[in-house]
């Protein structure tokens, strides 16, 4: 049952994101072989986004069936270097974390997932995110480090990054 419920909400956010009143500029969403639970998301950045201004950003939400009492993981498919980004392009972000006690209490109960919460808002402060990275607890310890030590390296790998993500390299 929790899988059907999960299918009529994810479906008319969907709806909602991809309508004229509901769609956020810069943000295209679509399903990944027209599966409800897996959506591909397109974040087009704005050029005031100091390091990845320009790109264009492929990333997948997999949504649980018990969404939305439990949160989506999402993983950018296009390479970003970031240091709440792993390697592996799993984004890790407060709201993303389920809703129980953090185990190292870094993170306040309000801080982690809500019901509340929608593909939107995780957009929303993904690409806030990728504007101000949070370095204390990185899940790219190399990118935290250069952020800190080395602002002008990162700046460089990231712009690499986003001519890749524009098919320039």
């Amino acid at each position: 049952m929790a899988g059907s419920a999960a299918s009529g909400l994810l479906s008319r956010q969907l709806k909602l994101m991809q309508s004229d009143k509901g769609g956020v500029p810069g943000i295209s969403c679509g399903l990944v072989s027209d599966n409800i639970f897996e959506w591909e998301v397109m974040l087009m950045i704005t050029d005031d986004c100091k390091y990845y201004g320009g790109g264009f950003y492929r990333a997948h939400l997999t949504f649980p069936p018990e969404y939305p009492l439990l949160p989506p993981k999402m993983t950018f498919q296009s390479p970003i270097f970031h240091p709440n980004i792993y390697p592996t392009g799993d984004v890790c972000i407060s709201i993303l974390h389920a809703p129980t006690a953090d185990p190292y209490g870094y993170e306040h109960p309000s801080e982690r997932w809500s019901p509340v919460q929608t593909p939107e808002t995780i957009l929303l402060s993904v690409i806030s995110m990728l504007s101000s990275p949070n370095d204390e607890s990185p899940a790219n310890v190399e990118a935290a480090r250069m952020w800190r030590e080395d602002a002008k390296e990162f700046r460089r790998r990231c712009r690499v990054n986003v001519r890749r993500s524009l098919g320039e390299e």
